[in-house]
């Protein structure tokens, strides 16, 4: 089938459409039922009748917005109708959902007079937190926006006129960068004339570009002042009538600073784009045929050509899903009144700002691992990056607080960790850890310091203050590879190939040699980075230790184990995942390291794991897991899982509870716990689950991880005489980053 029969398949099944509307409280009771509906819902009706605002705390509305449509203009369709744009409109609300958690009701409004959408838009003012309009003919938008601002206390935003203005306004701030051209020096071609394109010139003059340096064009030509004495051209176009001679789009470009296409494909040709100024800036947004093909333009000249299109097989896709969900994120967290040209510009700002900095793992392998860094082919966030909504919305949220549009005030220095809960528990939890890695930044050793990824860590760690990283490579590799990251940081390196290491050479010949090892192989193996991590955290020189990215997890794990060892108070190490689901968060052990352990194992393993959950502010409630509940099987077996929990509640040291023998879906299901085992030492389901043997664990907790959607943070090390963290071979940096707040954490508590 081709790419139509695919969507149409993919609109057909069942459930039909894209979106469905689900209860957030609990409807499973009578009294449920009562509370959401009568007799229970009076109370807030009575309320909300009393103050307004109150609609905000009782209902959805906070979290809502409508996308309004007449379908009269849907991109590459045209005036299809309101019936038919459905799919679009439902497609918008997918993205609001996914980018930034934004309900949305989509409303198809079968009119063609304004007055008639401005008058159904207006009297929905009541249901909704904004309005997005979409899809809406030029001039009908500019009037029915224009209104609606004016009639309406919430924000509306017609994306299809600022959408698109915003996110190259954040490219042309990049470009203009990159080609060392001043703002308000350019010079500004606009092919197109209809409600994108009229937006984009006048936001580029709130950026700084001067509405005399603008030229716009039109099907007929330059859109001059003759044109525009003569009544030729609409009032909005008039705006932007030139004071110079006539002519068509080729004669517009010539000494152009930057083409912006919002016209048709195939118009603009490889002589036109050499007829521009030096080092000229094109975005080239026609869809799906830019007015000029990505190659074409970067090869019709020989110095720096920066090119942006609406396509995501070219580099610089000018997306508008880079825009309007965190812009309404950021807006309906505030309680806007409007979102107004402050707002905008901040949402720009922070656009460019975020391509200036390192580009996330997930990113990079989404777009097929190709390098992405800012420059020429770089000048604006992927789609997918997750932190496009904790640098926009804030910004927006700021400007409105700012500016007068907002309502509410919040606090903007804990907004981000509000931003993150919204994508994921994961998020949650590890900021708890990195604020407190904050607090009092700690000495990492990154084991194998020449690795792209290590240095990349390294180097958010160190802008986002977690840690001192101590990289541990050859010097001159990692300085290459930081050139070619474009990374401007100066970490602490220790170099096993140059540096003088006898002091660190005698200590491990001092800790192994009666365990076979001569003064000649402590000389030899302090040159290997895990070993020299291993003795540099051992004699204080480092307060943790990260390494496992380029080795398997037990040769990883073998030279920390043999120098550091384990805890004056432990005998075994073990691995640890947190698993984070969306309202609920789980620590497993042990997934990596004890095959077979023994009663007294489970129970110091149980121990260390209920320390860490409290590393992330979680009340640790742990179970003993095996294939039979209390008892209800006796052998060897399940003896040894109960035994463990007994030795845990007799422990002076352990201050939570534990229970078991028990079986998987009895610690975790309150009504088999509480229901049938009202007996159980656990009040609440467990959240930290210990495991019978590793092959239990390791398949257990990729079973929920894969088939129960979890987010996997680990494998966190426990037990050990100092903090040391193995990595899973393949991890991505912000795995290094996550494991790096954790090890700095566990230093901290231990200095304590």
């Amino acid at each position: 089938m081709g790419l139509d029969d695919d969507a149409r398949e993919y609109h057909r099944q069942d459930p039909p459409g894209k979106i469905e509307i689900s209860t957030t409280k609990p409807t499973n009771t009578q009294r449920d039922l009562s509370l959401a509906y009568s007799p229970g819902v009076a109370a807030p009706c009575s309320d909300i009748h009393e103050d307004p605002d109150l609609a905000y705390e009782y209902t959805s509305k906070g979290n809502l917005v409508g996308v309004i449509s007449n379908g009269s203009a849907v991109l590459g369709l045209g005036d299809i109708g309101a019936q038919a744009s459905k799919p679009v409109m439902e497609g918008k609300g997918v993205l609001f959902k996914r980018f930034a958690d934004i309900d949305v009701f989509d409303i198809e409004l079968d009119f063609d007079d304004p007055a008639d959408i401005i008058k159904s838009t207006r009297a929905m003012e009541p249901t909704f937190g904004g309005i997005n309009l979409e899809d809406i003919k030029a001039p009908d938008c500019f009037e029915i926006e224009e209104r609606l601002r004016e009639e309406m206390s919430i924000p509306v935003f017609h994306d299809d006129q600022h959408g698109t203005a915003i996110i190259t306004g954040a490219g042309l701030v990049n470009a203009a960068d990159i080609v060392d051209k001043d703002l308000e020096d350019l010079s500004v071609t606009i092919s197109g004339a209809g409600a994108s394109a009229i937006a984009t010139a006048d936001f580029y003059v709130s950026l700084g570009v001067r509405r005399e340096n603008v030229t716009m064009c039109d099907s007929s030509g330059i859109i001059t002042t003759d044109r525009a004495e003569a009544g030729d051209v609409n009032e909005y176009k008039a705006r932007f009538a030139s004071d110079r001679p006539a002519g068509d789009l080729a004669d517009a470009m010539v000494d152009a600073d930057v083409f912006v296409g919002l016209s048709v494909g195939g118009i603009v040709s490889p002589e036109m784009v050499r007829s521009m100024a030096d080092d000229p800036i094109i975005f080239a947004m026609a869809n799906p045929e830019p007015e000029i093909d990505y190659y074409d333009a970067k090869e019709a000249r020989d110095d720096t050509v920066v090119v942006g299109t609406g396509r995501s097989d070219f580099p610089n896709q000018v997306n508008n899903v880079l825009g309007f969900p965190f812009i309404f994120r950021g807006s309906l967290d505030v309680r806007a009144t409007e979102i107004n040209e402050e707002m905008k510009i901040a949402a720009a700002r922070a656009l460019a700002d975020l391509a200036r900095k390192d580009v996330p793992d997930s990113v990079v392998k989404a777009y097929g691992d190709q390098p992405l860094q800012f420059g020429p082919e770089y000048i604006l966030p992927k789609p997918v990056d997750p932190r496009v909504m904790f640098e926009v919305a804030p910004a927006v949220a700021q400007a409105a607080i700012e500016s007068g549009a907002a309502r509410k005030s919040i606090d903007l220095s804990t907004y981000r960790e509000e931003l993150e809960a919204r994508l994921g528990k994961s998020r949650e939890m590890m900021r708890v850890v990195l604020n407190k890695a904050k607090t009092d930044p700690k000495r990492v050793v990154l084991a194998e310091g020449t690795d792209e990824k290590m240095i990349r860590a390294a180097y958010q760690i160190t802008e986002q203050g977690i840690a001192n990283p101590i990289l541990i490579g050859n010097r001159e590799e990692i300085w290459t590879a930081m050139d070619d990251l474009g990374l401007d940081f100066d970490p602490e390196i220790v170099d096993p190939t140059d540096d003088e290491l006898d002091a660190y050479a005698e200590r491990l010949y001092e800790l192994r040699k009666r365990k076979g090892v001569t003064r000649r192989e402590a000389n030899e193996l302090i040159r290997d980075g895990n070993y020299l991590g291993s003795v540099m955290v051992e004699v204080g020189d480092a307060d943790a230790m990260l390494t496992g990215l380029m080795h398997h997890y037990p040769s990883a794990l073998r030279p920390p184990l043999q120098v550091i060892g384990t805890a004056e108070d432990a005998e075994y190490a073990a691995g640890v995942y947190m698993l984070t689901f969306k309202n609920r968060v789980i620590f497993v052990a042990d997934a990596t390291v004890n095959q077979d352990p023994g009663a007294a194992e489970l129970a110091e393993i149980g121990r260390h794991t209920g320390e860490l959950a409290r590393r992330f502010n979680v009340e640790p409630r742990a179970a003993m897991l095996s294939y039979s509940n209390f008892g209800s099987v006796n052998n060897q077996g399940t003896r040894k899982p109960r035994r463990a929990a007994e030795m845990l509640r007799t422990d002076p040291e352990v201050d939570f509870p534990v229970d078991g023998e028990m079986q998987a879906d009895t610690a975790v299901v309150e009504d088999i716990l509480n229901g049938t085992y009202d007996f159980a030492e656990l009040e609440d389901p467990a959240n930290v689950l210990i495991f019978p043997n590793l092959e239990a664990g390791n398949i257990g907790y990729k079973l929920l991880q894969r088939l129960g959607g979890a987010d996997a943070i680990g494998p966190m090390l426990v037990g050990m005489d100092k903090p040391v963290h193995v990595l899973q071979r393949g991890d991505e940096v912000k795995d290094i980053v996550n494991l790096a707040g954790v090890a700095v954490v566990d230093a901290q508590e231990r200095g304590k």
